[in-house]
């Protein structure tokens, strides 16, 4: 079965309005995808007919938001094939399951002188967390080399895994570069040696089907707002085993078994990490998002993305001065650029006058930007609901650009 993206789009009410007078092309996918209407319908469901707290209440409104939202803790258990329930845990987002991880983990299994592994192409969010923990136990953050197609350098990671490696924290795609790691490799490799590791699944859970269980990770880390859901909410899988021994994050009302003055005792998993009042609305529409993409199927999303993704690159390279950043041979739809004698930031305004949207800067990877000694790239990044008819449109701007600057 192929997708009909027409048919697809109408799904989503966000493309269908004019920025300065042009149908917008939204390309800023990487930064957050857009909203289909049963993910919006279940929040204003949700806020107009069942809002209230949730594991607190015996009266029927606050029986039926649990029921909603555990199910949803299920669904996410399924989707990605975790053994329980109780290793899903809801967090803010990536960021904060990557500092979850980082600040509880390294309190209770690294010390000084141990060492964590991390690589060139981490968004900041897995970069400056394990610094913290690093700073904070006296350990060292070490960095795994990329070459100049954006690809790790595998033999330099499995000479860095040593008796002194206490996790290994990395990307599953790059957010800046499209790059998908060899995950099952890295997670190998560390296994071998006894290592846990840790995946930031951000920007692969729209794009890819992941299996937590096949993988045999031992974290791994996504966002809801960028695989087609709510913002403020996202998900850490943990294996049981790490999650049982390692403290909580933060305290406060659910995550409690007993307070007393004297002594507070926690609470069973996955509730020992989610302290205080949840965000149920935003996790319920997750729910509606993550069997949205399921009712797609991965296979249908990736052939469709795969065609978006060779089509660009074909039509890219008849523009004159530009440079593609990110030419590893496993990419997601995502394209990282620039005029060799335009600035990003021009270029990214003069799109936008065309009703075309990408991102500029260093899309919070300023280290993978020092490696190509660049300030910064342009960058677009493609949903299923992206066509090529908006690649074309995309193209010319590029063309028009270029005709500006001479």
């Amino acid at each position: 079965m192929s997708l009909n993206i027409q048919e697809l789009r109408e799904e989503f009410p966000l493309l269908h309005q004019e920025i300065n007078k042009k149908p917008l092309v939204y390309f800023d996918n990487a930064a957050t995808t857009q909203k289909p209407t049963v993910v919006i319908d279940r929040l204003n469901e949700y806020y107009k007919n069942e809002n209230c707290n949730i594991h607190r209440g015996d009266y029927h409104l606050s029986r039926q938001a649990t029921k909603a939202y555990e199910n949803t803790r299920k669904t996410v258990q399924s989707f990605i094939n975790a053994r329980h329930s109780h290793e899903i845990i809801f967090t803010r987002g990536t960021t904060e399951a990557i500092n979850l991880v980082a600040s509880s983990f390294s309190k209770k299994f690294i010390a000084k002188d141990d060492e964590v592994l991390i690589s060139t192409m981490e968004h900041h969010s897995n970069i400056v967390p394990w610094q913290l923990a690093c700073e904070e136990r006296g350990a060292h953050l070490k960095v795994i080399p990329i070459d100049q197609n954006g690809d790790l350098i595998m033999d330099e990671y499995y000479k860095m895994l040593n008796e002194k490696t206490r996790i290994v924290a990395i990307t599953h795609v790059s957010n800046s570069l499209g790059t998908i790691n060899p995950i099952q490799q890295i997670i190998d490799a560390a296994h071998k040696k006894n290592i846990p590791v840790l995946i930031d699944g951000a920007q692969a859970m729209p794009h890819l089907k992941v299996d937590v269980s096949e993988l045999d990770c031992d974290f791994y880390c996504f966002s809801g707002h960028k695989m087609y859901g709510p913002m403020g909410v996202g998900v850490l899988f943990g294996k049981e085993e790490w999650l049982e021994q390692m403290p909580p994050y933060q305290g406060g009302g659910e995550m409690i078994s007993e307070v007393t003055f004297a002594k507070t005792t926690f609470n069973e998993l996955p509730f020992k990490f989610e302290a205080g009042t949840p965000n149920v609305g935003d996790v319920l529409g997750l729910e509606k998002a993550v069997t949205f993409l399921s009712s797609l199927g991965y296979e249908n999303i990736q052939k469709h993305e795969d065609e978006i993704l060779q089509y660009t690159i074909e039509q890219m390279k008849s523009i004159d001065k530009i440079k593609l950043i990110g030419t590893g041979n496993n990419k997601t739809a995502v394209f990282s650029f620039l005029f060799e004698d335009i600035h990003p930031y021009d270029t990214g305004v003069i799109l936008d006058k065309m009703g075309i949207a990408v991102r500029t800067g260093h899309h919070c990877t300023q280290p993978l930007m020092d490696f190509f000694q660049i300030p910064g790239t342009v960058r677009a990044s493609m949903a299923v609901y992206n066509t090529k008819e908006e690649i074309d449109r995309f193209i010319d701007g590029l063309n028009m650009v270029r005709k500006m600057f001479g």
